[in-house]
């Protein structure tokens, strides 16, 4: 271990105290870990020493190295985590300042490509998975996560534990789901992969879930298969989930409830991409008089 890394060695230790003794999620706790050891590459010494002037030649540094906005939000998180809580030094961070994120819109698939790609998936067990992100609105990690227990054929509803924020709730469980959500079970449950109670995607070892890296391969090789040119992610189905219920008219509150949004303005994004709404819209060019 070299004089650096054991001079940072006892304040990352302490930094995952703090942070488990808030029961951080372990996602936000490698991000927050990732950005002190960003801060570290860069001073090339321990980060207690480091001053306000040196926080603000980090982030010129990283800007000017083409960071992504996100990618300096993130780190400016997480280092505010270290010198607030950790080291109690706020006060050397008023020279970082978060910037601005251009809201970029979603791709989204139209309902034959929906069906081309959930077709063009490489088995059952993939092609239940994709079937359950667009027909429920689930992240790859909801559906990553999901024990044969969380369905609810009775109620028609699907339990989510602990999804995005550590947040449980119920989403949509629909007849042509269910009954593939059965078959799959049936298939696998005969080969032997299904643990009783167990995952409802189960990993090549049953102990363990289908990763999301694997579920997004499968979905990448369904594009590619079905032809489809667009940029294709899990997400995807999510957001093709979303517009798609907007323009049958849903209730966007309901969407709201659905996706598991905390605020009504991240799901109203869907209002700019649901072309068949705005295909509805007549233009006041063509209510004009001919003179």
């Amino acid at each position: 271990m070299s004089p650096l890394d054991q001079a940072v060695f006892p304040l990352r230790q302490r930094m995952l105290d703090d942070m488990r003794m808030r029961k951080l999620a372990g996602k936000t706790q490698a991000a927050y870990v990732r950005a002190l050891y960003r801060l570290v590459a860069f001073l090339q010494r321990s980060p207690d020493t480091a001053s306000a002037e040196d926080l603000r030649r980090f982030q010129l540094d990283m800007v000017d190295g083409g960071a992504s906005p996100i990618t300096v939000n993130a780190t400016i998180t997480g280092l505010k985590f270290f010198f607030d809580v950790t080291l109690d030094r706020a006060e050397l961070m008023r020279k970082m300042q978060p910037v601005h994120v251009p809201r970029v819109l979603p791709v989204v698939l139209s309902r034959d490509e929906v069906a081309r790609l959930i077709a063009a998936a490489p088995n059952l067990q993939y092609r239940a998975a994709l079937s359950l992100a667009y027909g429920a609105g689930l992240r790859a990690s909801e559906v990553a996560s999901l024990k044969v227990t969380d369905i609810d054929g009775q109620r028609m509803v699907l339990r989510i534990e602990q999804g995005k924020g550590q947040k449980d709730r119920y989403a949509m469980l629909s007849p042509v789901l269910l009954e593939l959500l059965r078959c799959w079970w049936r298939h696998a449950h005969g080969l032997g992969k299904m643990l009783p109670n167990g995952w409802l995607f189960p990993g090549q070892n049953p102990i363990d879930p289908l990763s999301t890296r694997q579920l997004n391969r499968a979905i990448h090789e369904a594009a590619e298969a079905a032809h489809i040119d667009k940029r294709v992610s899990m997400h995807t189905l999510r957001h093709s989930f979303a517009t798609h219920l907007l323009e049958r008219k849903t209730d966007i509150r309901v969407i709201q409830v659905l996706l598991g949004h905390k605020k009504l303005e991240t799901t109203s994004l869907y209002t700019q991409v649901a072309t068949e709404i705005l295909r509805e819209v007549v233009s006041p060019l063509d209510t004009l008089q001919p003179s």
